[in-house]
């Protein structure tokens, strides 16, 4: 068992929220962590065909019985639950509910129409870095083979294994539940090519071309894959938030194990030679800053930068009115060529930015606001948020 940094916030909100949404991929360990974090609450299931028909016979009574902790996974199946919730929360506040699901979509949507102000809603992603510890002390190959689900690392699972009944899972479970695909296939495909395509600006148009469906679909079917924490995309800094949203964003996985398994990559030998080595990467390590926010019951604050002579940063974050950049590179040795994006950002935006860094694949480190260089698992081990 890992120690998850999400408990904290976790175990903080529940002290003020009668209720709790915990929302995930598949795999990712919401169940684990909620019944270690309150061992005495009943746990009820509503995938399970026989125990969702038992509820929704009298799902008021249900709920009114576990006036001691309820933990529902996959809350989503049975909508009717979000109302009754509501109907006892505002009745009496000492009732406490987690709501649990690897459908954002659904969840949320349900959370909106009946929850909206009762719920404390926080994600968990898979493992972070600075969870696995020790554990991660590995080559950085395997580190991206294996990917970051708990079933890899606790159950010691085959990384194929675990991201192959994933992706079996999750095509024919969540991709079904969100929308109906009649053409899986061309969803399968899409999804290859968004993999071979992280850290690239998503251009919906080529994409389209690519897979063989129209533009409303590619934009369709990448909501999709938003919703079910498969894929997030990154939108670009700009001064002006209108901007932001109407540029072109980067597509990233919220697993590189995923990723790997996507692009036919089995082992970390097959992964160091990959040109898509570099890629996965820097997916990695945007990931795992994102997963830093969450756990911290934070929204993001993470953009890229690139203007038009396509100077670029790979990771701008924002605090207020205070940038910090940051290149990523998987090399292992290090250049001067490293640091020229980032002087230029530093020239663009002058005393706004108190920091610019390079996360890279070797050991030597310069610790130093102004273009330290800082070895990734350091980084990411010890990051605030």
């Amino acid at each position: 068992m890992y120690n998850r940094q999400l408990s904290s916030e976790i175990l903080r909100l529940n002290k003020s929220f009668s209720v709790l949404s915990v929302t995930g991929p598949r795999q990712s360990g919401k169940t684990t962590l909620c019944k270690t974090l309150f061992p005495n609450y009943e746990y009820v299931n509503l995938e399970n065909v026989v125990t969702r028909n038992m509820v929704a016979e009298d799902i008021e009574s249900y709920l009114r019985s576990h006036k001691n902790g309820l933990i529902i996974d996959e809350a989503q199946y049975l909508p009717n639950v979000f109302s009754f919730v509501q109907v006892i929360v505002d009745e009496d506040k000492s009732y406490r509910f987690i709501l649990s699901g690897s459908s954002n979509f659904l969840l949320l949507q349900n959370i909106t129409q009946s929850l909206a102000g009762r719920v404390a809603i926080l994600k968990l992603l898979p493992l972070s870095i600075r969870e696995l510890g020790a554990d991660a002390d590995v080559d950085s190959d395997t580190l991206m083979v294996n990917g970051f689900y708990p079933g890899v690392w606790g159950d010691k699972q085959k990384p194929a294994d675990v991201y192959g009944n994933y992706y079996d899972s999750y095509i024919e479970r969540d991709v079904r539940q969100i929308v109906n695909i009649e053409k899986l296939d061309l969803f399968q495909r899409f999804m290859m090519v968004c993999a071979a395509r992280i850290g690239n600006e998503f251009n919906a148009a080529s994409i389209s071309g690519e897979v063989g469906v129209d533009l409303k679909t590619i934009q369709r079917w990448l909501s999709i894959l938003n919703a079910s924490y498969t894929a997030f995309t990154l939108q670009p800094f700009f001064r002006n938030i209108g901007k932001r949203l109407s540029k072109t964003p980067k597509i990233y996985f919220y697993d590189v194990g995923l990723v790997c398994f996507l692009l036919g990559i089995e082992t970390p030998q097959q992964l160091s030679t990959h040109p898509l080595r570099g890629a996965v990467f820097e997916n990695m390590i945007v990931c795992d800053m994102l997963k830093n926010r969450y756990n911290a019951g934070k929204r993001s604050n993470l953009f890229f930068y690139r203007d038009k002579s396509q100077r670029e940063i790979d990771v701008v974050q924002e605090f207020a009115t205070q940038l910090r950049a940051y290149e990523i590179k998987s090399a292992q040795c290090f250049t001067t060529d490293f640091v020229k994006n980032l002087d230029y950002f530093r020239k663009l935006y002058g005393n706004d930015v108190v920091s610019t860094q390079v996360l890279y694949n070797g050991t030597a480190e310069l610790k130093s606001d102004k273009n330290g260089l800082l070895n990734f698992r350091n980084f990411l081990q010890n990051q605030s948020d």
